[in-house]
């Protein structure tokens, strides 16, 4: 059996287990043997319905006969049960407080059964076991002798409808007694592992799929968690170190100059504001690439140190060939954000400010403007797309904003000095050579600028941003009080509703967020606890607020109607904006002191960090309720954190620590895997990945003295989404 075999070559595959193995993306024998369990049932040995001992741990392969619920003759405690017969005998089989099991578990199912022997002597019963449904196929690998398990533990894989963990299990039984193992190389250095206590990967693998014990399976863990993360930091590293080889503008701007731009901030800038503005502008003059991350709570000022870097561009250095100014290329994730940081730039560079007239343009999916127009010079004009692009590429407009229209291929730069990113911290190397490509200055890569308003945790700053000098912008501008955030008791909004009415008496405003856009499918009975905007809106419209004006915000809108909806609540036409998460990034309403949250814990804590930083944008006091659906007590616990954290970093560390490796689903944020994101929790491990992969680009930076982690590390960063 080799390593490169497609699996049907080896195993007799139905067309339902085809299916479901392209589905978990498995073709070889290489897939199958990295595919990981994400636990360990300890089940005793695989074992019959005859001879069962009470107190033990056994798992059977039976029939499941008789399922029904019922309700506990004291307690009334609703009760699932049923009977698993095998070619032995029959064991009854007992859930407590979970009716749904004999409705999902249909009479004459097949399955495998893994719970605690409990009872009496007399009367023996599976506690709350796990079902695993069997095919007749799999069931028959029990009558092997050779294939019957001697561990206590039992394997249990991520699965997919026609593949269970029990096929799993016997497929990489096969392939581990054929030694396939051996075929593998090992790509970590011997050194490593002995200064980590780590298994290697022949070990490791084994004790992944079959431990003797708990400890081996924990060992095993260990090493792929550091493994992982090692890879990214070395990737990380390696993109660091060939910035620091490429050539970049020299940005000079006179202190003076600078100074006198800042003044004109319409606040004092906090010392942390001054600070990221030293740490850029010494960035952007040392001839390399600037590669910065800049992390600050909502409110905190990171658009004005953006302005200032965009200042400094354009005001103080000139292209290679002396004519003309640098460019700057801000981009923002939403049209209503690049909209609002347009007219925001259209004010930090009024002609009385920087002493000229600046042209500035705006590029999105919906039209295109310049400020000033020809006919007003205190006015923006929207124009042609052809003409704005025109513009840009013959170096007329220096400040460019847009969404990701910035990096179509029709946009082209003359001189393109600095890239900001606004939330979209993870805007990869690839796009940014692009945007330098799209340069006349092609042999100079352009400065990046990296902002975002949400928490992250510093294991994660470490490893999937490691490529980038992070600063934090960790002051609020003077007068800002804390906000004051409450978890709204189930079904009971009296409270929240008090507050919201003395804010609108007062003249401020509120947001009220729900989940959903629609009313969900009302065969679904979950899905009806989850508030929708349209239905929400008009029940506060009827019931609670009759007497103010109401409006509504969702993503199925089109830009247009989005962009007078949120015109309409910045004018205060409306009072209460009733939206979904669609306002989490970037909506600036200084007069909105109130947000009400429905389904809270359908959020991440980052996500209401950012929602709740809606309300705060001005001196005046602010309020967040969080409404859960559920009364759960890690609901609640997760939603303690967002009242008791101090500010989105300490809020982030805890939100990394609460969630599960289910929740902290790698594929769908960054490309990393359960394993990966459960080590980002152990700072001592992620500094050790740091440290060893800093170590070894310091000494061979290509890795041309390490072939195979060389392409280990290739393969780990084609399968990330950092691009």
């Amino acid at each position: 059996m080799q390593l490169t075999d497609t699996l049907d070559k080896h195993f007799r595959l139905g067309g339902a287990q085809k299916g479901a193995l392209a589905k978990l993306g498995m073709r070889t024998v290489r897939d199958l043997l990295f595919y990981f369990p994400f636990r360990f049932d300890v089940g005793g040995e695989e074992s019959s319905a005859a001879g069962l001992i009470l107190g033990s741990d056994a798992s059977i392969i039976g029939t499941l006969e008789k399922m029904e619920t019922k309700k506990s003759w004291k307690r009334k405690v609703p009760i699932s049960e049923g009977i698993l017969k095998d070619q032995t005998g029959s064991i009854k089989l007992m859930w407590f407080n979970q009716p749904y099991i004999a409705k999902m578990w249909g009479n004459g199912s097949l399955v495998q059964a893994t719970g605690k022997v409990s009872g009496s002597s007399g009367k023996l019963y599976l506690a709350n076991p796990q079902l695993q449904r069997v095919s007749a196929a799999e069931s028959g690998l029990f009558n092997n002798a050779s294939l019957s398990h001697s561990n206590q533990l039992f394997a249990v894989y991520p699965e997919s409808r026609g593949i269970t963990s029990l096929w799993f299990r016997h497929a990489l039984e096969r392939v581990l007694t054929q030694e396939t193992v051996d075929q593998v190389e090992d790509p970590i250095p011997p050194e490593i592992l002995k200064r980590y206590n780590l298994p290697t990967l022949k070990t490791a693998l084994v004790w992944m799929h079959a431990p003797e014990n708990l400890k081996d399976a924990e060992a095993a863990r260990k090493r792929f968690a550091f493994e992982e993360i090692f890879f990214i930091q070395l990737a990380r590293q390696q993109e660091r170190a060939l910035a620091a080889h490429e050539k970049s503008f020299v940005i000079e701007t006179p202190q003076e100059d600078l100074d006198s731009f800042i003044s004109s901030f319409p606040f004092t800038a906090t010392p942390a504001q001054t600070r990221a503005i030293k740490h850029i502008l010494g960035d952007m003059h040392s001839g390399h690439p600037m590669s910065r991350l800049l992390e600050g709570d909502v409110g905190s000022g990171k658009t004005a140190v953006a302005a200032a870097a965009t200042f400094a561009v354009i005001q103080g250095s000139r292209p290679p060939s002396g004519h003309g100014t640098l460019q700057v290329a801000y981009m923002a994730p939403t049209e209503i954000l690049a909209k609002q940081h347009f007219e925001s730039f259209i004010k930090y560079f009024e002609p009385k400010v920087v002493g000229r007239s600046i042209n500035i343009g705006l590029i999105t999916g919906s039209g295109c403007f310049k400020f000033p127009s020809k006919v007003s010079k205190m006015a923006a004009t929207p124009l042609s797309r052809a003409q704005l692009l025109k513009w840009v590429a013959n170096g007329e407009i220096p400040i460019l904003i847009g969404t990701h229209a910035l990096i179509e291929k029709s946009v082209q730069f003359k001189h393109l000095g600095l890239v900001v990113i606004d939330e979209q911290h993870r805007f990869g190397t690839n796009q940014r050579r692009k945007l330098a490509q799209k340069s006349d200055s092609a042999d100079r890569v352009p400065h990046l600028l990296s902002m975002t308003a949400t928490p992250i945790p510093r294991t994660l700053a470490l490893t999937v941003y490691g490529d980038l000098d992070l600063t934090l912008l960790d002051q609020m501008p003077p007068g800002r009080k804390p906000i004051i955030t409450n978890i709204v008791k189930h079904g009971d909004r009296t409270e929240a509703y008090k507050k919201m009415h003395e804010q609108l008496i007062a003249g401020r405003q509120a947001y009220v967020i729900c989940p959903r856009i629609d009313e969900p499918d009302p065969e679904k009975a979950f899905a009806l606890m989850a508030k929708s905007v349209t239905a929400e809106a008009k029940r506060l419209k009827k019931e609670v607020f009759p007497e103010y004006r109401l409006a509504i915000l969702h993503s199925k809108m089109n830009p247009r109607e989005k962009e007078e909806t949120m015109r309409e609540f910045a004018l205060h036409t409306t009072d209460i904006l009733v939206a979904t998460s669609v306002v989490e990034v970037g909506v600036n309403v200084p007069n909105a002191t109130m947000i009400l949250i429905e389904g809270a814990e359908r959020f991440g804590l980052a996500q209401l960090h950012q929602l709740r930083g809606r309300v705060v944008r001005s001196n005046h006091q602010a309020y967040c309720f969080v409404c859960p659906e559920s009364r759960g007590e890690h609901t609640l616990a997760r939603l303690k954190a967002l009242v008791t954290a101090k500010n989105g970093f300490e809020l982030a560390e805890k939100d990394l620590l609460q969630r599960g490796p289910g929740e902290l689903s790698g594929k769908k944020q960054w490309g990393i895997s359960d394993i990966g994101m459960e080590a980002l929790k152990n700072l001592k491990l992620v500094e050790a990945a740091r440290a060893e992969a800093l170590h070894l680009v310091a000494t061979d930076e290509t890795l041309r003295r390490h072939p195979t982690l060389k392409a280990a590390v290739l393969m780990r960063t084609k399968s990330l989404h950092f691009e």
